[in-house]
């Protein structure tokens, strides 16, 4: 992984969005990209963007907060775009007609619903044929740019238009897809989950995504204030929260080898603590619920504990596990 900086050496890198975008306040989204293009350093980047929330926001025409070069692909193909540009760079590179002092790199981007659902088959194949991309997914738990309606990143329990509590069900009945376990199946050389309340774990672990020869997977928690019915100013506190419970974990997987990037141990809380704070969860704080929110502590639990399994079993016992 890239050296983690100091916020200062972070803050002089350049800035690649500017502001004036319509992103809603508190979205992480916005917070993500620059994190991202922090760790492109200052190389210059083609951006493949999928519709949503992000392409939505920052390209109304006729403007653009997009510094580098910017392309809105389909929901479905933001992946295979990007592979196409690479390929297209890749035949130039060869015939000796771009400039390699500062080579291009190549960013695909997209919410949950572009990355777990609809774009799934574009990013495997991007990511089979070995393509030299970064693929980022930006997870806010739904399709929030049209109203809120699961996805497979949807925690278990939630509250979407398309998966309403009530009396017959109690929210999003199944499991979220774990998206980043389907991109380490690949057997590519560098996956990575990170969270922007800590930014230098994000700038350092996109720094070595773009760093990475062939593929590299990015999934990143984005807060969506609207979307998890939270206060605008509470999304890195709830984003921070999310990963102290071990609901978030960071980590990394580097040919085929995890390391954990943070290890709360004894200050881990509760998933409770961050899900009381998001009315997407209010129905669950009944009597009624409480097994249900028990569950969910053993489900999130045992998914850590399965993680840390598979990170002591690619690190050496004589090399601690960073916090």
């Amino acid at each position: 992984m890239a050296t983690k900086l100091s916020p200062k050496q972070y803050v002089e890198r350049a800035e690649r969005l500017s502001g004036g975008h319509r992103l809603c306040a508190g979205c992480g989204a916005g917070i993500i990209v620059r994190q991202l293009l922090m760790g492109a350093k200052d190389n210059p980047v083609v951006v493949s963007n999928a519709t949503g929330c992000l392409e939505v926001s920052t390209t109304i025409y006729p403007y653009t907060a997009w510094k580098d070069s910017f392309i809105h692909s389909a929901f479905e193909n933001a992946a295979a775009t990007i592979s196409g540009v690479e390929a297209a760079y890749k035949s130039l590179e060869r015939q000796g007609r771009v400039d390699s002092d500062k080579p291009y790199k190549f960013l695909s981007i997209a919410g949950d619903g572009g990355s777990y659902d609809i774009g799934l088959q574009a990013i495997s194949g991007a990511l089979e044929r070995g393509h030299d991309i970064v693929v980022a997914c930006y997870d806010n738990g739904a399709y929030m740019n049209t109203g809120f309606q699961r996805s497979a990143a949807t925690p278990r329990g939630a509250w979407t238009t398309t998966s309403p509590n009530g009396k017959v069900s109690i929210g999003k009945t199944q499991p979220r897809k774990n998206l980043t376990a389907i991109a380490v199946a690949h057997g590519i050389p560098y996956v990575a989950q990170a969270s922007p309340h800590n930014f230098r774990d994000l700038i350092a672990k996109a720094e070595t995504a773009f760093e990475t020869p062939g593929p590299a997977f990015l999934n990143i928690l984005s807060p969506c204030p609207r979307g998890w019915r939270s206060a605008d100013e509470m999304g890195m506190a709830l984003a921070k929260m999310m990963v102290e419970s071990c609901w978030w974990p960071l980590y990394e997987v580097v040919d085929g080898e995890y390391k954990i990037s943070y290890d709360p141990k004894n200050r881990k809380i509760p998933i409770r603590d961050w899900m009381k704070q998001q009315g997407r969860f209010k129905h669950l704080f009944t009597p009624a619920n409480e097994e249900f929110l028990d569950e969910l502590q053993v489900d999130c639990d045992r998914e850590w504990e399965r993680l840390k399994q598979l990170a002591a079993l690619s690190t050496p016992a004589d090399k601690p596990v960073a916090e």
